[in-house]
């Protein structure tokens, strides 16, 4: 018969291999939330970026004034960054800006997971 010694000894070993299969489970699933948060954060990034390139393109439309307004506000990477105008770029006409971004999935194991997407948001200014 074991003594009580002996039951201790038995269920450290049955935590240690409960531990053991649960932990990577527990590990990507936080590297997913981490992967998560850097989607929200780029998202608010892009947002912002459109209001800077929409505010420089009110006074100069053209697309390389708006472009460089939403990477100098923002620092988000320039090459995957694109800002799209259309419309008329009359005094009092109406601009429609895009910015579009496509955030690199940076945290490792979790990030292939994600599939590739891309975030983009549209505005609509009068020119000045």
């Amino acid at each position: 018969m074991p003594t009580s010694a002996g039951v201790q000894c038995r269920d450290r070993g049955q935590a240690a291999v409960e531990t053991a299969l649960v932990l990577p489970l527990l590990l990507a699933a936080m590297l997913a939330l981490v992967q998560v948060g850097l989607l929200v954060r780029d998202h608010i990034l892009v947002v912002h970026a459109a209001r800077e390139a929409a505010r420089a393109a009110a006074v100069d439309p053209t697309a390389e004034t708006a472009t460089a307004a939403a990477v100098s506000a923002t620092g988000l990477d320039p090459t995957r960054l694109y800002v799209d105008i259309a419309g008329s770029r009359g005094s009092g006409s109406r601009l429609r800006i895009a910015v579009g971004y496509r955030p690199k999935l940076e945290v490792p194991i979790v990030g292939r997971l994600f599939p590739s997407i891309s975030i983009r948001e549209d505005l609509t200014i009068r020119v000045e």
